[in-house]
């Protein structure tokens, strides 16, 4: 158990303050739904791009990657490859012309209702299987982020792992709640530049700890040859093709991740997109490769070693109070709180969105709507669904990599093919969507039960397939349909 003192604790009861100030602020602003879901599409290029980077990351760019890495050395840099490629692209690509569409679709709130409005769906269909894919994906991706606040209070404050989960749930909840989307925009901000100080420390430190990269790669050789080498796993055998484009197939998750997209359509205007898509990529590679050094390090410097991989989550937990003074110390573990809610936070607006604007607007459809109404039943939503993550949470067992990793794959398969389709392909229909939507959505689930099992094929990481098949589907289905444009 990591040994702390009370300025850590003054440190998190600061940041905490902070955080809720920034959540009552933009309550004062928040009057409609619009502003509760999308900031009335005011953010900026800055807040745009650390808001997205920050909801993507999450606790898993301090958590995951640096225990993935502490574990299997530079394998884990296939992954950073995928990611890296995957986060260009999808500002190049999709952030510019989404930005357009869904305002000039209607002015379009949310991924389900973009789709309603631009495969024309009178029958509300694929507005509900968009909504229902999201809830399912969202609650797995929400309780990964509050497994990992627990796994923080757990450690650092000698906490019940039950009682902490439970704290992080009512933190994220009351300024998600009250501020909606500025709220969360504001603080992802914040919090984005607190990640990246916190790993560039600790990354630092430790390899001056470590001798610098001589003494690391000396130290760590002396451990396992096999780390340092990218085309091995620790035990030494040669990776896979399988294994290797699992690794590299995490790019393909971007183009369909509801919490990143809704960033790209919150943006001021698509001219904004080219200085933010600069600040993004300039953030997310430095980010990446510092969480990677982290473990790394941790491989030398953790003693005794960190044996599972639900207790090498923990590696930068342990370096931080082992190699920092307390006040910077508690800084950089608020920067894990910040990593937790700044994607908790996005991930229960998002599904609480789908909840008013999809399930409640769109297919009850109320006789009397009012904009107090759905900002109601949306605060509501995020009650709800909060709830039902943390539940799924409460099993320590669960390790926040392998709870991204499914959520990421379903929303990847689920949207990413429609969306690109949608922006590029003037003869998809809707025919076409709804079949790339349940193809992408349904492989995941099917394939991740499949895993584990017969072997072979389905060691595939679960997205890959789940992308093909859902960029198959939708374009033979569209041209069996008649091809026609929206």
């Amino acid at each position: 158990m990591i040994q702390t003192d009370s300025t850590i604790i003054l440190t998190f009861l600061l940041y905490l303050v902070v955080v809720l100030g920034i959540g009552f602020i933009a309550w004062r602003r928040t009057r409609n739904l619009s502003d509760y879901i999308l900031g009335g599409r005011s953010l900026g290029s800055g807040v745009a791009a650390l808001s997205a980077q920050a909801s993507d990351m999450s606790g898993w760019l301090l958590l995951g990657l640096p225990g993935y890495a502490y574990l299997a050395g530079f394998e884990a840099g296939w992954m950073l490859i995928g990611l890296l490629i995957g986060t260009y692209l999808n500002w190049r690509i999709v952030a510019a012309r989404l930005r357009t569409a869904t305002e000039q679709y209607g002015d379009s709130l949310t991924l389900p209702d973009y789709f309603e409005r631009r495969f024309n769906d009178h029958s509300g269909v694929l507005r509900i299987v968009s909504a229902a894919f999201i809830l399912i994906f969202f609650i797995f991706y929400t309780s990964a982020g509050l497994v990992a606040g627990g796994k923080l209070f757990e450690t650092v404050f000698d906490m019940p792992y039950e009682l902490a989960v439970i704290i992080g749930t009512v933190t994220v909840v009351i300024y998600t709640f009250i501020g909606g989307f500025l709220a969360v925009s504001w603080t992802d901000f914040f919090q984005g530049m607190l990640m990246f100080l916190a790993l560039i420390i600790v990354a630092v430190l430790g390899l001056g700890a470590s001798g610098g990269f001589t003494g690391l790669s000396v130290s760590m050789v002396e451990q396992n040859l096999h780390i340092l080498i990218p085309f091995t796993d620790v035990d030494g055998n040669p990776l896979t093709f399988i294994a290797v484009i699992s690794a590299l197939g995490w790019g393909l998750g971007y183009f369909g991740q509801p919490h990143i997209l809704a960033r790209f359509m919150a943006i001021k205007s698509a001219e904004h997109v080219p200085r933010a898509r600069h600040i993004a990529m300039i953030w997310v590679t430095i980010a990446l490769f510092a969480g990677m050094m982290v473990g790394l390090v941790g491989i030398v410097l953790v003693e005794p070693p960190l044996q599972s991989q639900a207790d090498s989550e923990k590696v930068f937990m342990v370096l931080t109070t082992l190699l920092l003074h307390p006040v910077i110390a508690g800084i950089c573990l608020a920067g894990i709180l910040a990593a937790v809610m700044s994607t908790a936070d996005s991930q229960l607006l998002v599904a609480s969105s789908a909840i008013s604007e999809d399930f409640y607007k769109g297919l009850l459809k109320p006789a009397k709507i009012t904009e107090e109404g759905l900002l109601r039943v949306g605060r509501l939503a995020v009650v709800g669904i909060a709830i039902i993550a943390m539940v799924l949470a409460l099993n320590a067992d669960n390790t926040v990599l392998g709870l991204v990793a499914y959520a990421w794959a379903g929303f990847g398969a689920a949207f990413g093919p429609t969306i690109i389709l949608s922006l590029y392909w003037k003869n998809s229909n809707y025919l076409g969507a709804l079949a790339g939507i349940l193809t992408g959505g349904l492989t995941v689930i099917i394939w991740k039960q499949m895993s584990g099992g017969p072997g072979g094929i389905f060691d595939l990481y679960e997205i890959v397939p789940g992308v093909l098949f859902s960029f198959i589907a939708f374009w033979s289905v569209s041209v069996i349909g008649g091809g026609k444009e929206a």
